[in-house]
């Protein structure tokens, strides 16, 4: 049930498109008449916007974990959920965001970068094995490959089930996977968004029916359902690729001991799904912030040493 309340809320999150989210903290506060105008130490460090998209957990989790990290630096940090990757990467090259948590730019928004990349810092990579993928259920025993979905399209009703029509998963499906091994006279690839995915494969494994969906890793989903990449033997999908953390062009400038203490943060395979286990599955919607809490807890060398900060 607790996977069904995520993909409800999650839909509706990303429903809204690009929205404000009052959802970091914020110690600015005005000073009152005769107090000499001080300030806080918030204020004096500066104000970090975090943009994300809320079905896409990779970037929910590591948002949750900056704002923990760095309003313990003593930033203020305000979240804006965003509903499409274009909307993103534009927002993180024009300002309006100063950080993008969890970015493809190598492989999978290659096209994102290339048009926005030249406004764009790179502020460090967390994560190196990320990779697209297509996956079916476990108890489909005979279908092992993208090859093997050749001839099969009655099983799977010509439905190949995506994500948003923004993402590059789906772009890499749409223009690589399905023309290079020959799949667009038998399927279509259904996009909507990762939340509408996720409760089409949920259905589909608890009465244990063909599904074929547009996968990646690292992605909570690949633990929770029973399900199997499908290899790639033509390399379609691409190799793996990292995440990033993407920032504004000037944000290492503006932001110095932010970028600093960004640019340390690397996580294991082991260490980035305990992190996503803990804030999409272990706490309720609206809890991220305690799941962090928790994550770190329970992990207590794995983080940089926070900086002294004045």
């Amino acid at each position: 049930m607790k996977i069904s309340r995520r993909i409800g809320a999650a839909l509706s999150a990303a429903a809204l498109g690009l929205t404000l989210a009052a959802c970091g903290t914020d110690e600015t506060t005005t000073p009152e008449p005769g107090d000499g105008g001080e300030t806080t130490a918030s204020q004096e460090m500066g104000t970090i916007t975090l943009g994300f998209i809320p079905a896409w957990t990779d970037g929910l989790s590591t948002a949750y974990l900056l704002e923990n990290q760095l309003t313990e630096m003593g930033y203020d940090v305000e979240m804006e959920t965003v509903g499409e990757a274009a909307l993103l990467y534009q927002a993180v090259s024009s300002g309006d965001i100063d950080m993008y948590p969890s970015a493809w730019p190598e492989v999978t928004h290659a096209s994102y970068m290339e048009q926005y990349g030249d406004d764009i810092e790179d502020v460090g990579t967390y994560y190196e094995n990320a990779k697209l993928t297509w996956a079916v259920p476990t108890y489909m025993e005979d279908v092992n490959s993208i090859e093997d979905l050749q001839g099969m399209a009655d099983t799977f009703d010509g439905q190949i089930i995506g994500i948003e029509p923004s993402a590059g998963l789906t772009e890499a499906s749409q223009d690589s996977v399905i023309p290079e091994y020959e799949l667009g006279d038998e399927y279509e690839l259904v996009t909507s968004s990762t939340t509408a995915m996720l409760a089409e494969l949920q259905s589909a494994t608890n009465a244990e029916e063909p599904i074929v969906v547009t996968l990646w890793r690292p992605f909570w989903a690949n633990a929770t359902f029973p399900v199997k990449d499908l290899e790639d033997p033509l390399g379609a999908l691409g190799e793996a690729e990292g995440l990033h953390f993407l920032g504004t062009s000037t944000f290492s400038a503006d932001f110095p001991e932010a970028a600093e203490w960004i640019g340390q943060l690397e996580l294991s395979d082991e260490e980035y799904g305990s992190l996503e286990d803990m804030v999409v599955n272990e706490y309720d919607d609206g809890q991220e912030a305690e799941a962090v809490e928790a994550w770190i807890e329970a992990n207590p060398d794995v983080l940089p040493e926070l900086p002294e900060t004045t």
